[in-house]
């Protein structure tokens, strides 16, 4: 019955104000009998209790409202703080992982490129070491050369200085030179003579001998010895065309020296740049891979704290929502019952005020009590249960009681007529309307128990599938926007991609045509090259073969000086051309790999995002099949649900109103009841008590 009255305040509060008011009632009878009378009135001092009653509930209210007050306050800002938090905490974490795969990308690029920088710089090592062995090969065959050809020269000048000394004496050495058949014998008379050292002697005659062998190879039907030392003008123009051939031959090899340590020097100067360039390339490489690497571990770090804070602020905010839904549970109840206990208390002030006041001057205005008393009192309390029950059917607008009031009043006339005890009677109505509405009473709180039990699990259902769709939904919504991000940045990618593709397209072809000049202006520069030298030689050749050519010296001198400042302007210029080219070609090379570098990165890039886009879009169509699942589970609860409302809820008369109204109407009853039995046994001892005094 508590229950049941907490429910229906209205109805409530009724019971409760008349529940005071006859216990009140009661207490200022007792308080009334003889020998109790008292200065104050006990239904005063009871007025003045309830009025400090609600004096304190109201202040107590108020203080529970302003403390109510500051928790919901402090609840919206708290909870508006968490939600900014897990946003803000989402948009990290998906942000940190954007990173972490972007740095992934970037490291892997990075180490693809330090390994082929790696393996240019070992080849280019390699070619610059091999160079150098050759380079050092060649001039130590040109420094034995050039020794050999110096010291044949200084032999032949020397031996050319002691015949011409030897010559223009007279004696017997000079008629053995004179008589001598061929440069041999010469040379061994003048060794014999002491005018030339054996060892010098047999370097001359060997060299001799191998030109002759050269000459008699190079050029057939030639001379005897004797025949063509006669031709040539004697043993000195012989040694003196050794000399000449010797001159020429280190020329020769000094010129070949040059121009090969020219060669090695820009070939050396390219390979070291290359390396250099490279070994820079390298070393940003790895310095942009320690920095990846550091970025990556960094964000994997902070990707682990935020992700410990979200799941920390989220559990935070459900514990939150929970404790603030129980305090307004509690709060709203707490308001609920001061409320009703207000009104309880305010309504039985109202009726002792307005009812008691005949009774409270007759009660504690006599100090003795007759027989008639007793019987006045007598008829009050069938009269008070009569009343009773017919303001509660005016109250209730119940039929039912506004019949038991009119046959309890026809019982208590009748009864009173006919000198019967009518107590009897109206108790036995009461108790039968009693027994009608407590049946009615559980048959519906069966049907009450059953709604609220299938009430609560169905909307138990219907929250869980509504929480569970909506999570869905948020993550399609997530997983659909990184999605086309992804999309947005693959195509971003793709565009950066055909771009790079055009412009190594376009180097390559300027490249092409750069080779071809190239190509065609080193064939030029040779050709002209070798033609210098060779009317060079040609000229050098006539003016230096007989003496007779002597009278155009002078001008063939200029002409061999003007071709040989040709000759080096050609050589510069063919250096040049081929160092251009050389340097042409490296760059190009350059920025080929880095292109190529970079275009791997970014197809790496394109791979990754698009495998993460379709994987996206596989988890969106999962997620939506799931959604479409859950949604189909809902339907049905939510229909199950609406007939549950409409059997339980949709009715002009709730449950808890009919429960209240019965509540009202039993326990009306009951005090009703409750005063005929106590009123039936004070007039059975009050008629005994007068019949002993008569008697006596």
């Amino acid at each position: 019955l508590k229950e049941a009255l907490l429910s229906s305040p209205a109805k409530a509060h009724q019971m409760a104000a008349m529940k005071v008011c006859v216990s009140l009632l009661l207490c200022a009878a007792w308080c009334a009998t003889p020998g109790r009378a008292m200065e104050a009135s006990p239904i005063a001092k009871i007025i003045q209790m309830i009025s400090d009653l609600q004096a304190k509930i109201l202040a107590e209210g108020a203080q529970s409202q302003k403390v109510y007050e500051e928790f919901a306050e402090y609840c919206e800002h708290r909870s508006k703080d968490l939600q900014y938090e897990i946003k803000t905490g989402k948009d990290e974490k998906g942000e940190l992982e954007a990173t972490i795969a972007k740095e992934d990308a970037k490291s892997g690029a990075l180490g693809e490129k330090i390994d082929e920088l790696a393996g240019a710089i070992a080849t280019d090592e390699g070619d610059l070491k091999k160079a150098t062995e050759i380079r050092e090969r060649e001039f130590a065959d040109f420094s034995a050369e050039e020794k050999e050809l110096m010291e044949v020269i200084d032999m032949i000048k020397r031996a050319i200085g002691i015949l011409e000394r030897e010559m223009a004496k007279s004696g017997a050495a000079m008629l053995q030179l004179k008589n001598a058949g061929s440069v041999v014998q010469a040379l061994n008379v003048l060794v014999h003579a002491s005018a030339l050292s054996a060892q010098d002697g047999a370097k001359l005659t060997a060299l001799i001998q191998n030109s002759r062998q050269e000459d008699d190879d190079g050029e057939p039907g030639a001379p005897e010895a004797a025949t063509y030392e006669g031709h040539s003008g004697g043993i000195i123009d012989t040694l003196e065309n050794l000399l000449e051939a010797a001159d020429g031959q280190l020329s020769d090899a000094r010129k070949k020296e040059t121009s090969s340590k020219n060669n090695f020097e820009m070939l050396k100067q390219s390979l070291e740049d290359e390396i250099a360039n490279a070994n820079k390339d390298m070393d940003d490489a790895k310095k942009s891979l320690s920095a990846s690497g550091e970025a990556k571990a960094t964000a994997q770090g902070d990707l682990t704290v935020t992700s410990k804070a979200l799941a920390t602020d989220t559990a935070t905010l459900d514990d939150l929502h929970k404790d603030c839904l129980t305090k307004a549970q509690d709060f709203e109840a707490e308001t609920k019952s001061r409320t009703e206990e207000l009104k309880a208390l305010a309504e039985a002030k109202k009726i002792l005020k307005e009812t008691t006041g005949g009774a409270e001057a007759q009660t504690y205005g006599l100090n003795q009590e007759s027989f008639f008393q007793i019987t006045s009192r007598s008829g009050l309390a069938q009269f008070e249960a009569v009343r009773l029950v017919r303001d509660l059917a005016r109250k209730e607008n119940s039929r039912a009681l506004a019949q038991l009031a009119s046959r309890l009043e026809m019982t208590v006339r009748t009864s009173s007529a006919q000198g019967s005890d009518p107590f009897a009677k109206v108790k036995g109505l009461i108790s039968d309307m009693i027994a009608r509405l407590e049946e009615a009473a559980d048959a519906d709180a069966t049907e009450k128990a059953y709604c609220d039990k299938e009430m609560a699990e169905t909307k138990a259902k219907k929250d869980d599938k509504t929480a569970e769709i909506q999570k869905l939904t948020t993550k399609i919504d997530q997983m659909t926007a990184r999605s086309a991000q992804l999309k947005e940045e693959v195509a971003a990618l793709q565009k950066a991609l055909a771009d790079l593709m055009n412009a190594q397209a376009e180097m390559d072809k300027l490249r092409a045509t750069e080779s071809e000049a190239y190509k065609k202006n080193k064939a030029e520069l040779e050709q002209g090259l070798e033609g210098v030298k060779l009317a060079l030689k040609v000229l050098s050749d006539y003016y230096d073969s007989d003496a007779a050519h002597k009278a155009a010296e002078g001008s063939g001198s200029s002409i061999i000086g003007l071709l040989e400042v040709a000759e080096s302007d050609l050589e510069k210029e063919l250096a040049g051309t081929i160092a251009t080219e050389e340097m042409a070609a490296a760059d190009y090379d350059k920025e080929t790999k880095e292109n190529a570098i970079d275009k791997a990165a970014k197809e790496q890039d394109v791979k990754y995002k698009t495998k993460e886009a379709s994987g996206l879009d596989a988890a969106i169509a999962e997620a939506t099949t799931d959604r479409e699942g859950v949604q189909a589970e809902l339907d049905p609860v939510l229909k199950y649900l609406a007939t549950l409302e409409d059997r339980c809820i949709a009715k002009a008369e709730t449950y808890e109103d009919r429960k209240a109204k019965r509540v009202a109407e039993i326990a009306g009853l009951k005090e009703a009841l409750s005063i005929l039995e106590g009123q039936s046994v004070f007039l059975q001892r009050k008629v005994r008590h007068a019949k002993g005094s008569r008697l006596q």
